[in-house]
């Protein structure tokens, strides 16, 4: 049964503590990509439009239970005065008599939108406290989470207040995502192929697992691939590998074996001495023993031709993660070439995780992606077959 929706409920006259994903990345006070703000706008709109007060709330960053001026909100609320174009109050505090004064006042000045400070400069907040929740619970008469990215920790704000405040609705953010990445796993249209990179497999052996049984095509990519390599007994040279995670890759490949499913490796890759602009560096097939010291550092033209025409005819795409070192070029051509092939795809195309989303930015086809999730841990453990306790917590 879906989660209750934001949309369902009458909030004229009420004040809704929104847990939002504001967790942006800031360099001396100011944002550099907001759009974790503006995915939640249409949600903060709504709950004007209809009449609310709205206390919105966030983490940003580790501040690890201190407050930490360096990951203050307070330029977030700068940024969603100009995005909403109205006044926006900001409280010092996300707890207690001076938010509650806050609110007062935002009510008051009829601009009805408060912005909390940093949820984890109370440590309370991470070890979902039940009193602490119960404080934030206070302060509203309604819960909704639009933070999809926070949905997979339980926390006070995510988890702890719905024990404390009825309804708890899905703010359309997070509706979105559990739509996009709901329907790729229990009812994609075929053929699914399903395309995983990064550095660890065991960042992604759970959800490696979980997509065999139902992708057409899982296609391995980025240093993750040499763990699979070296459990076969196949030269890596000086490649990331993870030695503890050899077993786990050997299950996963007889599994797919035994499944008759497809999982396919680059069958060459690039590799060089130094992982520096312009180093000097080589296409090798995997496998050739003439990689000495060297390491992998991106997938080799073979192996993007031939993940190529399987994106081809795929209709329905998930990708986490990139193909080798795609911040350091020239190591980046085979992200690239990956992120221009899913952007052709005549069906959906979801993109997971910061470096996916990096990558498809910066091979300027992010526009043309179906959906880019803003959970990169949410999003995995989803995939991973995994319950999001933030999402289970919900009104149904």
């Amino acid at each position: 049964m879906p989660a209750l929706s934001v949309r369902d409920l009458d909030l004229k006259g009420r004040r809704v503590f929104l847990r939002v994903d504001f967790n942006v990345p800031l360099k001396d006070g100011v944002i550099e990509d907001d759009t974790r703000i503006r995915e939640s706008l249409p949600t903060i709109q709504l709950a004007l439009d209809r009449g609310a007060t709205v206390i919105a709330a966030s983490h940003l960053g580790r501040p690890k239970g201190t407050p930490n001026s360096a990951m203050s909100l307070k330029p977030v609320a700068e940024r969603l005065a100009v995005l909403l174009k109205r006044q926006v109050t900001f409280a010092h505090d996300c707890i207690g008599d001076p938010v509650r004064q806050a609110i007062e006042r935002a009510e008051r000045d009829g601009n009805r939108f408060v912005l909390l400070e940093n949820l984890r400069f109370h440590a309370e907040e991470e070890t979902n406290d039940p009193e602490f929740a119960a404080g934030l619970a206070a302060l509203a008469d309604v819960f909704v989470n639009d933070a999809f990215g926070a949905s997979h920790r339980a926390h006070a704000s995510t988890e702890g207040i719905t024990k404390y405040v009825k309804p708890s609705a899905a703010g359309l953010l997070m509706e979105k995502e559990l739509k996009h990445l709901g329907d790729a796993l229990t009812a994609p249209v075929r053929p699914f192929v399903a395309v995983l990179g990064g550095a660890k497999v065991s960042d992604k052996i759970e959800v490696i697992q979980n997509l065999l049984g139902r992708v057409d095509a899982l296609l391995i990519g980025g240093a993750m691939a040499y763990t699979f390599f070296k459990s076969h007994g196949v030269p890596v040279g000086t490649s990331l590998v993870e030695d503890d995670k050899l077993d786990a890759a050997r299950q996963i490949a007889r599994q797919a074996a035994s499944d008759g499913r497809r999982l396919e490796l680059p069958i060459d890759h690039v590799v060089t001495t130094t992982i520096e602009a312009g180093a000097p560096h080589e296409v090798q097939k995997i496998g050739d023993p003439a990689i000495g010291d060297r390491k992998g550092v991106d997938i080799g033209p073979a192996t993007v031709r031939g993940y190529v025409a399987v994106l081809a005819g795929a209709r329905t795409v998930v990708w986490n993660g990139p193909m080798g070192v795609f911040e350091v070029p020239p190591f980046d051509e085979g992200t690239n070439a990956i992120a221009r092939a899913v952007a052709t795809v005549r069906g959906t195309t979801i993109i997971g995780g910061g470096d996916s989303i990096a990558a498809v930015t910066k091979a300027g086809v992010a526009d043309r992606m179906s959906h880019i999730s803003t959970g990169g841990g949410a999003s995995l453990e989803f995939l991973a077959g995994r319950t999001l306790p933030g999402v289970a917590a919900l009104s149904q």
